[in-house]
């Protein structure tokens, strides 16, 4: 089973997270996934693709049905945005279970639907902290769990990770950089 990370070239957010852990020692090319490239690194499997990642249903099933590979976890990275523009690192589960059926969500998903949450949720809450405080990003970054409100579909145990929430903050190398120490620093002792 793989862990499979979502990124997108279209979100700043996603793109300096992506590009941070790429720069670790293991990454090389992996499959193509209906033309969107991918990258393995032991069971990782990492897909950068040039879409809204939540618009993009069901990339778990669509990569087993490519690779023969399942899908045992699924992790979003993106951006958060907040009407405090405060500058945070959050991290959440998806779906929409709070929008009635013929409700359109305006951010992907299916009314009444929630992905399982990844069970690493909290763990990498607590590691992201850690990273934030030793690498000076706290206070100045909020590190919190959020609430679920957006897509896309899955069927594997997901989340999202985000740096937040504004232009400036999710452009910021040094909070792209604790996103990926979570994801290495989880593997090193997982």
């Amino acid at each position: 089973m793989v862990t499979l990370i979502v990124a997108t070239t279209v979100d700043p957010a996603s793109i300096g997270p992506t590009s941070a852990l790429l720069s670790m020692p293991g990454w090389h090319p992996g499959p193509l996934l209906q033309g969107i490239p991918s990258f393995v690194n032991d069971e990782v499997r990492l897909l950068k693709h040039d879409n809204s990642i939540v618009r993009e249903d069901h990339l778990d099933r669509r990569w087993e049905e490519v690779t023969g590979e399942a899908v045992d976890e699924v992790i979003f990275l993106s951006r958060h945005t907040a009407v405090s523009n405060r500058p945070s690192l959050t991290i959440h589960p998806i779906g929409v279970p709070h929008l009635q059926e013929g409700n359109v969500p305006p951010t992907g998903g299916k009314p009444g639907w929630a992905a399982p949450p990844n069970p690493r949720i909290g763990p990498w809450l607590r590691l992201l902290k850690g990273i934030a405080e030793a690498h000076n990003l706290t206070p100045e970054f909020e590190v919190t769990l959020e609430a679920t409100h957006h897509g896309p579909e899955t069927n594997s145990p997901t989340m999202f990770v985000e740096i937040g929430s504004t232009e400036e903050y999710w452009k910021r190398q040094d909070a792209a950089q604790a996103i990926a120490l979570v994801r290495y620093s989880f593997e090193c002792i997982d």
